[in-house]
């Protein structure tokens, strides 16, 4: 028998689309999962805004109070992809409310607000899930496999990346995502991504010093209703950009490799390059978002050096998931497949009641690590990672 789980989306912007759109494929792309998505409510502070998304994926109704959405009982699960500055206040209601939770990253506003977040989802005992979807890609979850069979041998070294020059231009306006009071800029929106890859391709990270800066230090205002992808004229009235533009670190992980994570939104010349290149006593791998269908791979070869060298391996059915959207190798996936992924994860893991990654707990150990980047900013010096407890 088929399960079917009440969807409510908050926040109905570019994410809350991207959403709604992989909940109404989960169904077909995963059949053999046994699990649908109903799409019962969808809010957003603009209304016109959540009644266009109603019409546009079939949700049964629209509101503007995110309130609506938790106290509905024909929702089982809420999305959670308004501005961060709210994660808190709706998780804190929804978890309360006995909903299931698939939140946006970084969950919370600053490390602090995940942490506590993660905190209520302990006490909860019910099914949370984040947005870190980059580590769906199919390869990157062979990559993970590699590694866990020992394929590399030994892990000595990672080096981590998100470069993604939204913010380049400096009439790209100023939207809450660099406004300090409502978190840190890239340290909390790109490298929260680099983090949790470099969890789950090298393990825990136990020590690191950082470094940071604002390129661009004042923005055009936004105006009502855009994304931060917007631009303004020069002349327009501009305020200050509060947070940073840029975070470098120096990593070292608890199983010992070394390490660099490194995140900027106003570079020229990356677009979206998440990546990372990990290096083992026997091999190494590395993977890019902006060549997300690639995972180039070195192994050495004792007996013929002479043959040594990289090579690349194309996405294919045999890689994890890949096999969901179609059956041919070398067929590339895209950004909304990851989230069609990553719907399908938190949706069976509802289904059967087992918990799954990433969780308000992964999420937690990403804020453990900002928290001792920021505390590095202060001191310019190394810091532990601190422990498993808010």
């Amino acid at each position: 028998m088929r399960r079917t789980i009440g969807i409510g989306v908050i926040g109905m912007g570019w994410m809350g689309d991207a959403h709604s759109r992989s909940y109404r494929l989960v169904g077909d792309r995963f059949r053999d999962r046994g699990v649908d998505a109903r799409l019962v409510a969808c809010a957003d502070v603009d209304l016109g805004r959540a009644e266009a998304s109603r019409d546009r994926f079939g949700f049964e109704r629209a509101t503007s109070d995110w309130r609506d959405v938790v106290a509905d009982p024909a929702i089982e699960a809420i999305s959670i992809t308004a501005p961060n500055a709210v994660h808190l206040q709706v998780i804190a209601a929804a978890l309360g409310a006995g909903k299931h939770v698939l939140c946006e990253k970084p969950v919370g506003r600053t490390p602090e607000e995940t942490l506590e977040a993660a905190g209520l989802a302990r006490s909860a005992g019910l099914i949370t899930f984040v947005g870190f979807n980059y580590r769906w890609a199919p390869v990157v979850q062979h990559a993970r496999d590699l590694i866990a069979a020992g394929e590399i041998g030994e892990l000595t070294h990672y080096r981590g990346r998100f470069l993604n020059g939204y913010a380049k231009d400096p009439n790209g306006v100023l939207s809450w995502r660099f406004n300090a009071e409502q978190g840190y800029g890239t340290l909390s929106d790109l490298l929260s991504h680099a983090i949790d890859m470099a969890h789950m391709i090298a393990g825990p990270i136990a020590d690191v010093v950082g470094n940071r800066r604002t390129f661009i230090a004042s923005r055009p205002l936004p105006r009502p209703g855009g994304t931060h992808y917007d631009t303004a004229g020069p002349d327009d009235p501009r305020a200050d950009v509060t947070n940073e533009d840029y975070v470098g670190a120096l990593v070292r992980f608890q199983g010992g490799a070394q390490g660099t994570l490194e995140a900027c939104r106003v570079i020229t010349g990356s677009h979206c390059d998440l990546a990372f290149e990990v290096h083992g006593t026997t091999g190494a791998l590395a993977w890019s978002f902006e060549r997300m269908n690639e995972l180039r791979v070195f192994r050495r070869n004792d007996p013929r050096p002479a043959d040594e060298g990289w090579t690349t391996e194309l996405s294919g059915p045999a890689h994890p998931r890949h096999a969901a959207f179609n059956p041919g190798w070398g067929v590339g996936l895209g950004f909304d497949d990851l989230k069609v992924i990553e719907a399908a994860e938190f949706l069976t893991a509802i289904a059967t009641g087992r918990p799954a990654a990433p969780s308000f707990e992964d999420a937690a150990s990403v804020a453990r690590v900002q928290q001792a980047i920021a505390a590095s900013w202060d001191s310019n010096g190394w810091q532990t990672v601190g422990g498993a407890s808010p």
